[in-house]
């Protein structure tokens, strides 16, 4: 799903769904400034409730899909998530989170390379730039 070519820089952290906790209701879709997040086609977590999802290798880590920016000095945050699904994840972690991230029976199983490996590298180059 990623852009072919190297990235010019790794974000400190990065968005992940909470699947269990997505209705699907595309709020984070409609905000994305680099088109990460998808609907995930066909997938259910029961008969009501859908899913969304967000590219990892393509997340620039600009958190609009979490809150809309305010000024520093404003006391509200306007959430874009009205389920609370989303989490900025440390770029170093993201692996962990999106293997547990939750969904539909055998979802992450069966959807592996195109999910969880991709998070598995980045993860391994944040470690990588950690460690030089």
């Amino acid at each position: 799903m990623a852009k072919a070519g190297a990235r010019k820089k790794l974000p400190k952290e990065v968005a992940v769904i909470n699947a269990d906790n997505c209705t699907g209701c595309e709020s984070c879709l409609e905000v994305c400034p680099v088109d990460c997040i998808v609907k995930v086609p066909g997938a259910s977590i029961s008969v009501l409730q859908s899913f969304c999802e967000i590219d990892v290798e393509r997340c620039v880590g600009c958190e609009v899909c979490v809150h809309i920016p305010t000024k520093k000095s404003d006391p509200y945050e306007l959430t874009v998530c009205p389920w609370d699904a989303i989490e900025m994840i440390p770029t170093i972690k993201v692996a962990q989170y999106v293997a547990a991230k939750g969904g539909p029976e055998d979802y992450l199983r069966d959807n592996w390379e195109r999910v969880v490996e991709p998070a598995i590298r980045m993860a391994q180059l944040a470690a990588d730039q950690q460690a030089s």
